[in-house]
């Protein structure tokens, strides 16, 4: 079998294995109301200061109607607290509950020991080639969607 080939099939299965583990991850007794997509909105609010609507639809390469829906859900739920700006009404801004706090270093400790996994079997000049190569592979897809997410 060509590596090509080979690497497609690890590719493939790996896509598949990331969302359910992830999932997974997200969905513990305290946090089963949680989906995929509502933790990577949590993700893309972060924990530092509000951002506005428009800025998080950007990162997550939605419309902010789309996100609105979304928000709407974890703002019922606890997790996310939606103000007006002082400088400008028009603009609403959204932050992490301390629920959603709590979910979202959840998930990041998912992430870490994902990376630490991975890492921990390779020495420098590996990790710089699989940065090199996820790089590549991010390039590709976001050539693709037409959109260029951070």
């Amino acid at each position: 079998m060509e590596i090509e080939q080979r690497l497609n099939e690890v590719l493939v299965k790996l896509f598949r294995l990331v969302n359910s583990i992830e999932e997974q991850a997200v969905k513990t007794e305290e946090y089963k109301n949680i989906t995929t997509n509502d933790m990577h909105v949590i993700e893309a609010i972060g924990i530092g200061s509000p951002k506005n609507m428009t800025a998080v639809a950007k990162r997550l390469g939605v419309t902010t109607g789309t996100l609105t829906i979304a928000v709407n859900g974890l703002v019922k739920r606890g997790f996310v607290e939606r103000v007006r700006s002082e400088e400008d009404r028009r603009v609403v801004l959204v932050s992490l509950s301390e629920k959603g706090k709590e979910v979202f270093a959840h998930h990041q400790k998912f992430h870490e020991e994902m990376i630490e996994a991975v890492v921990s079997r390779l020495d420098e000049g590996e990790k710089g080639v699989l940065e090199k190569a996820l790089k590549n592979l991010n390039d590709f897809f976001s050539e693709k969607s037409g959109k260029r997410l951070r």
